[in-house]
């Protein structure tokens, strides 16, 4: 069984910062792309930041600049480092991991429950 658990999310001030965690435990063989995804009250699901195995990054255009991904292999852990954030970016973040658990020869996908973050004054 694999699990994702989100952690970091919170109540902060326009321009303030968070930081995001988001653990995968259980028999985790391999982990191919790591992703931080939100959905705002009333819209759909959208991408935030995606990780490649390789260390390559691609960001979402309205949070370029202001928000970092990175990951720690050792730990399946990624990050989301959110800096001047706006209310804007308020929202259920979700962690995404496309890995690899014992006993299988494929990739799933898997996701965490979410945390929340509300950005206001």
């Amino acid at each position: 069984q694999v699990q994702l658990v989100e952690s970091g999310g919170g109540l902060v001030q326009p321009g303030g910062s968070l930081r995001l965690s988001c653990a995968a435990s259980g028999s985790v063989v391999s982990i191919d792309v790591m992703g931080w995804y939100r959905q705002a009250p009333g819209k759909q699901r959208e991408v935030v930041a995606v990780i490649f195995s390789s260390g390559n990054t691609n960001y979402a255009d309205s949070v370029k600049g202001r928000f970092t991904i990175s990951r720690d292999n050792a730990k399946n852990t990624v990050y989301l480092q959110m800096n001047s954030l706006k209310p804007e970016d308020t929202a259920v973040y979700y962690c995404n991991m496309r890995l690899r658990k014992s006993g299988s020869w494929s990739f799933g996908e898997y996701w965490g429950k979410g945390t929340l973050v509300t950005v206001s004054s």
